[in-house]
């Protein structure tokens, strides 16, 4: 598939694909917080905006650069912020019935 340089291109090109599918997903449960002021909607979508960040900083780093493993705790917050909206979400509605 052709030398490092080309494959590097190619891998930055697949990266800012996802880092656009994270923002939009983020821009999509924005939409539905805005009109619900549901905190679930909310979580997910800074949840989504954390992993565009962490997609476009690994994108910008080089392949051997040691600050990439860093960049990849951006994605224990906006896990935990997924798991924690979600056992909100059920809780509230175990305690309302």
């Amino acid at each position: 598939m052709g030398n490092s340089v080309t494959r590097w291109s190619f891998v930055i090109y697949l990266s800012g694909l996802i880092t656009m599918g994270y923002l939009a997903c983020g821009l999509f449960f924005a939409k539905f917080w805005w009109r619900s002021r549901d905190f679930l909607f909310l979580a997910f979508a800074v949840a989504f905006w954390l992993m565009a960040a962490d997609a476009a900083l690994l994108a910008m780093l080089p392949p051997e650069d040691e600050r990439r493993v860093w960049v990849y705790l951006l994605r224990v917050p906006a896990y935990l912020l997924i798991v924690l909206a979600i056992v909100r979400k059920n809780t509230d509605a175990a305690n309302k019935k």
